[in-house]
């Protein structure tokens, strides 16, 4: 009975979306007030149905009702009780489900919190808003129905993934959704200003905080996936440049992107078209990485479908949002004129070549991620574009990016000098170059990735706090508390990225990796430390059965770590995972792995050093803690100084 009110739920939800989508439209378009303000109680009403949707296949898989057909291929009774709710998001139905969840829950904060939006903004925003709920609630009512019942229930379940059962991909999901379907409210607010006609320093004010909380959301999504491939897949990487890592990675580019040109449209009156069609772009790409992943058309180890009706019924919905919204984009581009005048050599000159790098590098991610099925269709052949590409066509654009952030951030607007914006930086190229030097003194014969990758983050760090002091003047302590949060925000957030830098290099250059047949109770060194193997152990957990061994390391006889790596299967699905086992630490991981059993007796072991591992997710979290500081500033939640902007403007025509 449950399942079926989930079904009715989101039926409901559908209908809801219908209605908003069409009537706020029109009583903007006509100037009817009671028509713009029904938007805000339907979005609050479709993000309570679909809730209560939602809440209903949760209830499904904690109780393990095995006549719902998605639970039965998804679950089991043995299965842990936070892999059964993470099991409601562990499949295509299901991550969907989410998907519109989370879009509703966007649009409902925005009737909550946009009371200080124009009436006919806000019913044009939630309109929009409505629209792309309403095209994927028939994706799932239509072709992904959650609430299929089976005729005769089985007594168990098939199990979920076990890749996916880990604390990392309970919670890295969501987390991307929230970044992904985040942007779907820049994308509404672009849509509503192109209609309205008003693109402004109000409009760059309001969509400032969604944007910015999309990025946030997204950052840490994608830092979780990159955590949870390093330590569960065994292979000792962060990163892959897999089609589904790069889906999530191209709006994340395009985000930021987003973020810095809008202050310039905030601060200065231009870039008005280039922010609006940033404001498309970005969620058209969340689009396109909804499509890579359920669409089959890329092979990938992360993808969640691959039926090819549900991907063209996905390839609609974009061509009709991104075609309609780049449609109207070129109808609109010449309304969208710019007011301020500014030399190339200013922070809206350093603001634009941002943009430009980014836009640019997420352009190469796309060629790289996309080539592959281009070739197939035009030339029918295959091809794979691997690391290597991505490694020297994307990095460059990087190195770029951070050399030039700290001096754009310091210089002041419409006009500047490089010597004089320079100069409260020179503190900071010592200190970058003296950890280059102090970098390649100790990576002698070594690639130059740790050198560029340090001294780029010391570059970046240093020149955070070197802003930051700038802006302080002679007041000294008491002005550098008092200076708004969005400036903190900004410096923890460059800081962040400077970490990610100096961990990606070092990583990248220094980690050391041995692969053996270890012998039980035999030591082997690798870069100081040595490992022993003393004991294979079969070990019976809550649903799998693991091969744990137990191995001791140590370094100049002093024991470090008891680690135990681990190789398990499966039952219900037959299927092996490996374990890595992980002795953390703030300079450097030991990391090992346990293989197979040999003829001889031994162990395949891989065993890994890799300094400066923990950095890159530090600095992940240091970014999105600084977008976190930025939203916490008032001017941002409220958007005060744009209403006041927005009326001033209204009063002058």
């Amino acid at each position: 009975m449950i399942a079926e009110f989930g079904h009715f739920a989101l039926t409901l939800a559908f209908a809801v979306a219908l209605y908003q989508m069409i009537v706020p439209m029109i009583g903007a378009a006509k100037g009817w007030q009671g028509w713009m303000d029904s938007a805000r109680p339907a979005a609050m009403a479709q993000f309570l149905l679909t809730g209560l949707s939602f809440a209903a296949l949760t209830v499904a898989f904690v109780t393990s009702d095995f006549s719902l057909k998605l639970v039965y291929e998804n679950s089991h009774t043995a299965k842990p009780m936070i892999y059964k709710i993470s099991g409601v998001w562990g499949n295509h139905e299901g991550s969907m489900l989410l998907w519109v969840l989370i879009l509703s829950l966007f649009g409902a904060a925005a009737a909550a919190f946009g009371s200080n939006l124009p009436p006919s903004l806000r019913a044009r925003v939630l309109g929009v808003q409505a629209s792309i709920g309403a095209a994927f609630y028939a994706f799932i009512l239509f072709t992904s129905n959650p609430f299929l019942r089976l005729a005769n229930p089985p007594f168990d379940g098939r199990d979920l993934n076990p890749l996916l059962q880990d604390p990392g991909l309970a919670f890295h999901p969501p987390f991307l959704y929230l970044g992904y379907v985040g942007l779907s409210m820049a994308f509404s607010f672009a849509i509503a200003a192109l209609i309205e006609g008003r693109v402004d320093a109000a409009w760059a004010r309001w969509v400032r905080p969604w944007t910015l909380a999309a990025w946030m959301f997204l950052t840490v999504g994608i830092a979780l996936g990159s955590w949870w491939a390093y330590y569960e897949l065994g292979w000792g990487g962060f990163w892959f440049w897999d089609p589904v890592e790069n889906a999530s990675f191209m709006p994340w580019l395009l985000a930021a992107a987003l973020l810095h040109s809008a202050i310039v449209v905030e601060k200065r009156e231009a870039l008005k078209s280039w922010t609006i069609l940033l404001a498309i772009m970005a969620f058209g790409f969340s689009m396109i990485g909804t499509f890579i992943v359920r669409s089959g058309v890329i092979t990938s180890v992360h993808s969640f479908a691959s039926d090819p009706a549900r991907g063209v019924f996905i390839l609609a919905i974009l061509a009709v949002f991104m075609g309609g919204g780049l449609t109207l984009y070129a109808a609109r581009a010449g309304e969208m004129t710019a007011k301020g005048v500014f030399s190339p050599v200013s922070r809206e000159g350093a603001l634009i070549l941002n943009n430009v790098l980014l836009a640019v590098s997420a352009f190469v991610v796309f060629i790289g991620t996309m080539w592959p099925l281009f070739a197939e269709m035009m030339w029918d052949r295959k091809l794979s574009v691997g690391a290597p590409f991505f490694n020297q066509a994307f990095t460059p654009f990087m190195i770029v990016l951070a050399i030039v952030l700290p001096l754009g951030a310091i210089m002041p607007w419409k006009r500047a000098t490089l010597m004089r914006s320079a100069k409260p930086l020179r503190a900071a190229l010592i200190l970058s170059i003296a950890v280059m030097v102090l970098v390649w003194s100790v990576s002698t014969g070594r690639s130059a990735i740790a050198v560029i990758g340090a001294g780029l983050g010391a570059w970046l760090i240093a020149g955070a706090a070197a802003e930051l002091i700038h802006r302080t003047g002679k007041s000294g302590l008491s002005r550098l508390v008092r200076l708004p949060r969005a400036d903190w925000g900004k410096a923890v957030a460059h800081s962040g990225l400077g970490v990610t830098f100096i961990g990606v290099g070092l990583l990248t250059a220094w980690q050391t990796e041995d692969i053996r047949v270890a012998q039980i109770g035999e030591p082997f060194e690798l870069s100081g430390y040595q490992i022993t193997l003393t004991a294979v152990d079969e070990v019976q957990g809550p649903n799998y059965v693991s091969t744990m061994a137990t191995m001791q390391v140590a370094r100049d006889g002093r024991q470090v770590a008891t680690m135990h790596p681990e190789k398990r299967v499966y039952p219900v699905q037959a299927m092996p995972t490996t374990e890595a086992a992980i002795d953390n630490g703030i300079f450097r991981d030991i990391y090992l792995v346990i293989g197979d059993a040999q003829a001889d007796g031994g162990w395949a072991v891989r065993s890994y050093i890799k300094p400066f591992a923990n950095w890159i997710w530090a600095g992940s979290i240091l970014m999105a803690l600084g977008g976190l500081i930025s939203l916490s500033d008032r001017r941002y939640r409220v958007a005060a100084g744009a209403r006041r902007a927005h009326a001033n403007a209204v009063a002058a025509e």
